[in-house]
């Protein structure tokens, strides 16, 4: 038996292991299970947003899976921070860290304890990249599953999503709505458990889940509520079983440059977040793979967008379920060259292999790369001398790729909601929210109740808005994030003032303000630094730690092999 299979033994055979079983035996073990391999079954699970809610029969399911193939299911639960009503104020800082306490916390458990393998769940945003670096760090045998979507509701006479709901707060403001209707949409446009139903974050990196190899084909967009959703589960804690008799394919295995490369062109081709070019770097690193913003800028630049999906486009992930789920997608970009068919897949079998069954596109949700949208991806990345380590725009969608216009600087979100909310500001400006970055915000804050607001207030186009922070993936206008370096780290973004003329050109891939290298240097050389609060607690240490946007923002210095002990034997 090898030791990976059988990892947990050093926690239940032997002598000195008699406490150890004496508490595994107040938890339900018998003597066959101290035999057995244990599977860890984690999940956000929880009644803080509607994308958890839907979790704990999922998970309990996979443990049917796990015992049926042998195993001792043992469940455990992290925690989730709620994108959906953490947004717009202060708690938001604490989204993007929750990423990484995730992740941390099922290491912790599942090396604590000597798990052999591991089932993880997840629903919101931030909860998906998680639960994937952790499988990726720790190295077992391990599935991962997304907990779905939600059904759209209906309002208004026509379908709504939540989406519709924050850019209607806009609309409200700029009077094209009542509140009475505002609230009518409000009460019916989230009508079950799940996550957001469009190719927001979530959506996105299920979909990364399944190009990565890390989660079943064609799992990813099926709704939270439908009841196959149990048998997946069931399956994947089978799986993980299967995993720990044939030695592989393990997470490390799986994913690759090349399967990290088919990750991006999946996002590239269905409009998918901008958060994805923080996440995928992240999980790359946990492999030990330095995959940057440079990297994925390259593989956006060359997929073609084809899946016509919100909040660019018209369709949601259930729409996309129905006609076959990403492995539709994943099939149309291989017959056109954009994704690498030789990886491998969660089950061995190659790519190519896999999808050789997938249906083919139906021309309206997904179509063929011969008939793209767009000829480069949903996405893009910008350079230039004010992103030098690049900036993040979502053109899905964009009606225009190109805007300039004079800066009107903001030091934070808050000040330019404000303005937005009062309407202080002017068509034609590029909106400039600054120290919002992994380091200065510190949390990297997304900024979807400012840019849904514009939106809604038909300025979505109108102006452009710049940051150094996140935007959600249901962010839609000519809204570029993520610049780099951030104004903490002495990035350009910090040097703006109100009036400096900035040049937007997605068609050149340039992000530029008018200034010289000598009027930049002499800008820095007289720059005082925002100053920082004091912070303490969970912020303080993640300042500390925190690496660039464009290395995935990242808290830890990547892979390492973990020393695991030989069990002793009896």
């Amino acid at each position: 038996m090898t030791l990976h299979k059988h990892r947990s033994r050093m926690v239940t055979q032997g002598l000195t292991r008699a406490p150890h079983r004496a508490f595994l035996r107040a938890t339900g073990y018998d003597d066959a299970a101290m035999q057995k391999s244990v599977v860890g079954i984690v999940s956000t699970q929880g009644e803080n947003t509607p994308c958890s809610m839907g979790l704990a029969p999922q998970a309990d399911r996979a443990r049917l899976g796990v015992a049926a193939g042998g195993g001792v299911p043992v469940s455990f639960s992290t925690i989730s921070v709620s994108d959906g009503t953490s947004m717009n104020h202060a708690g938001m800082r604490m989204s993007l860290l929750s990423r990484e306490t995730i992740a941390d916390s099922v290491e912790l458990v599942v090396r604590g304890h000597a798990y052999d393998g591991l089932v993880a769940f997840a629903g919101c945003d931030k909860t998906l990249p998680a639960m994937m670096m952790a499988i990726v760090r720790l190295n077992v045998p391990a599935v991962f599953l997304y907990g779905g979507a939600t059904l759209p509701g209906f309002a208004l006479g026509r379908q709504v999503t939540i989406l519709d709901t924050i850019e209607a707060v806009g609309r409200v403001q700029h009077n094209d709505m009542t509140r009475e209707d505002l609230d009518r949409m409000e009460r019916t446009c989230t009508p079950s458990a799940g996550s957001c139903p469009g190719q927001f974050t979530a959506n996105t990196m299920a979909m990364v889940g399944e190009a990565l190899g890390l989660s079943p084909l064609g799992s990813a967009m099926m709704p939270n509520v439908y009841s196959e959703r149990l048998a997946i589960a069931q399956q994947a804690g089978a799986q993980v079983m299967r995993t720990l008799e044939t030695g592989g394919p393990l997470p490390r295995d799986l994913v690759t440059l090349a399967s990290l490369e088919n990750a991006c062109a999946a996002v590239a081709a269905t409009g998918g977040s901008t958060n994805a070019a923080l996440h995928i770097p992240a999980i790359a690193h946990e492999a030990g793979i330095r995959f940057t913003l440079e990297d994925v800028a390259r593989v956006f630049q060359r997929t073609p967008l084809i899946a016509d999906l919100q909040p660019g486009g018209r369709f949601l992930a259930r729409d996309l379920h129905q006609i076959g789920g990403v492995p539709v997608v994943l099939k149309s970009l291989l017959e056109g060259g954009y994704v690498n068919g030789d990886v491998p897949t969660l089950d061995g079998r190659a790519l190519h292999e896999a999808l050789a069954d997938a249906p083919a596109p139906d021309g309206e949700v997904v179509r063929s790369c011969a008939h793209a949208i767009h000829p480069s991806g949903g996405v893009t990345v910008l350079q230039g001398n004010l992103s030098p380590e690049g900036a993040l725009l979502k053109i899905a969608g964009l009606k225009s790729l190109v805007f300039s216009g004079p800066a009107r600087v903001f030091e934070n979100e808050e000040a330019c909601m404000k303005a937005v909310s009062e309407r202080t500001y002017r068509p034609g400006e590029v909106l400039v929210i600054r120290n919002e970055g992994p380091k200065g915000g510190p949390g990297m804050r997304e900024m979807l109740s400012v840019t849904a607001a514009l939106y809604g207030q038909g300025m979505g186009e109108k102006v452009a808005l710049l940051t150094d922070g996140r935007f959600s993936g249901a962010t839609r206008g000519l809204c570029i994030g993520y610049v780099g370096p951030e104004a903490a780290a002495g990035g350009p973004i910090g040097l703006l003032r109100d009036g400096d003329i900035i040049h937007i050109d997605a068609n050149r891939n340039r992000l530029d303000v008018e200034l010289s290298d000598e009027e930049l240097a002499r800008r820095r050389a007289e720059h005082v630094p925002a100053p920082q609060e004091r912070l303490a607690g969970a912020l303080e240490k993640y300042a500390l730690l925190v690496r660039p946007a464009h290395e995935g923002a990242v808290t830890h210095s990547g892979a390492v092999q973990w020393p695991y002990e030989t069990p002793e034997e009896a």
